[in-house]
């Protein structure tokens, strides 16, 4: 018998608890291992030292006590909502789904997926947006001044200027001068 096979019932030897057939297969191992013989030796010498000591004996009342204790407690039972509180780990476990799944809603739709084949980017196809969003916000202070022209009321209100002498009248208009 090794050493490992021995050592589980080294204890129980020691305490004289082994059955028969444990005590016959310890004690042959004993007669060729001092290592085990010493560490037997050892159990004893501490299980004598533990039967020494004391035992505690609790408190006058100390039953009493308890038992108020498990009275003041509030009962819990199937129907009621107390079994239902949610815990620390559930709570940040649905934060992260709920995270993550707002992540995932946020990708960019248009990226290729995995199995799919796309064609080399050119220059000219990366260039052909930015120079138009460039010209864009290029002549931004000119559509801002035209909207504020077109939109002007004070432009409704002027008189038109007269034709000059050396073109036709036209005879279906009449000016006046208001």
């Amino acid at each position: 018998m090794k050493c490992e096979d021995v050592e589980k019932g080294l204890i129980a030897y020691a305490d004289e608890r082994a059955s028969v057939a444990e005590r016959r297969d310890v004690e042959a191992h004993l007669a060729t291992c001092a290592a085990c013989r010493g560490r037997v030796e050892a159990f004893r010498s501490v299980s004598a030292l533990l039967g020494e000591v004391p035992p505690a004996e609790p408190s006058f009342g100390f039953d009493a006590r308890v038992r108020q204790r498990i009275a003041a407690e509030p009962q819990r039972g199937w129907f009621g909502f107390a079994w239902f509180a949610p815990q620390a780990r559930l709570a940040l476990s649905a934060a992260m789904l709920v995270a993550l799944t707002v992540w995932l809603v946020k990708l960019p739709t248009n990226a290729p997926s995995r199995g799919t084949v796309t064609a080399p980017v050119t220059t000219a196809a990366v260039a052909g947006p930015s120079d138009q969003d460039f010209d864009a916000v290029k002549d931004l202070g000119v559509l801002e001044n035209y909207d504020v022209v077109t939109n002007m009321d004070a432009l409704s209100q002027l008189v038109p200027a007269k034709a000059p002498e050396n073109q036709k009248a036209d005879p279906n208009r009449t000016e006046s001068n208001d």
